[in-house]
């Protein structure tokens, strides 16, 4: 009979993707052996102009490493709890999978459920972390390693490691950075956990800020702010759920903007160096980078010789 520690690895995103595959690789240098025995995602879900169906990268990593998978829409339903009571995890382990897992989830492995969360905790609970640190104008972030309980993001920590939050850092580049991270630091953290010498310690409720889950339309750009916030928000948009202002009945994406300084007509558009610019209520943001409907990126400088009627 196999004695191998069995892991149930529960994610939806490429932020998810780094863990699962390090899993996969290190399996043979971890001590107690494990292996594991599913993987839950998300259902594919329609996307682009077509709506076509798009699974998500964590389905395809596990196709890809001939695992076995199951996409219910809710965990909690039956005939998903079954399989997942079926594959008997000793070990859960969780990375942006998208869906809050309920009590019977949570007390069915021995060794509880492990949540690899893109923060430091307890700053920035919720399903948008790292798009919040860039709101918030954070020097740093990083990862956390969680023991997960019945709140959102409020268990016990297990391990966490900062890194800097670069100058001019969207949230896809910091995403990029997080993943290979929380990968690394699961590898590190496993042994010790399972082996009891790293106990999980309860998190300080000081300092505990909350991140929630962002929509399309909270992209749009509200030029009453001043201009350094709409500069962060711009890159913490960025690539998702993207920032826009509407030019000409249109929205027009923002990609890339800078600040200016001084006093402005808010919301006045005029032109600044060869750019366009907005006027805001401390300073002017200067768009760098924008994206008309149906075009492809293209530079601020671009966008006028298009001819439009910006100023």
């Amino acid at each position: 009979m196999d004695s191998s520690l069995r892991i149930v690895f529960m994610g939806s995103p490429d932020f998810a993707v780094p863990a699962l595959q390090a899993l996969v690789d290190h399996s043979p240098e971890i001590i107690p052996p494990y292996k594991i025995v599913g993987v839950v995602t998300q259902p594919d879900r329609p996307s682009g102009r077509g709506r076509s169906l798009l699974p998500p990268p964590v389905k395809s990593a596990a196709l890809e490493l001939g695992l076995p998978l199951m996409q219910p829409e809710k965990l909690r339903a039956p005939a998903a709890m079954q399989v997942l009571v079926s594959w008997s995890p000793d070990l859960i382990i969780v990375s942006a999978f998208g869906q809050i897992l309920r009590p019977e989830v949570l007390d069915l492995p021995k060794f509880g459920c492990l949540n690899i969360h893109g923060s430091l905790l307890p700053r920035w609970r919720g399903a948008a972390p790292i798009q919040a640190a860039i709101l918030a104008g954070d020097h740093e972030t990083g990862i956390t390693i969680m023991k997960m309980d019945p709140g959102i993001d409020t268990g016990p920590v297990i391990s966490h490691r900062s890194i800097p939050i670069a100058p001019g850092e969207t949230a896809g580049t910091l995403f990029t950075r997080l993943a290979p991270l929380g990968a690394q630091l699961l590898i590190e953290t496993l042994p010790a956990y399972l082996s009891n010498e790293l106990r999980p310690l309860p998190q300080p409720e000081t300092g505990a800020t909350y991140a929630r889950m962002l929509k399309k339309e909270d992209g749009l750009l509200d030029f009453n702010q001043p201009a350094l916030d709409l500069e962060r928000q711009v890159r913490a948009f960025n690539p998702w759920p993207g920032a826009y202002l509407v030019h000409q009945g249109e929205p027009l994406k923002i990609q890339l903007a800078s600040l200016v300084p001084g006093s402005f007509d808010v919301g006045k558009p005029f032109i600044h160096h060869g750019f366009p610019a907005v006027g805001t209520s401390n300073g002017a943001l200067v768009l760098e980078q924008v994206q008309p409907p149906g075009k492809k990126p293209m530079s601020g400088k671009s966008f006028l010789a298009g001819g439009r009627n910006w100023d």
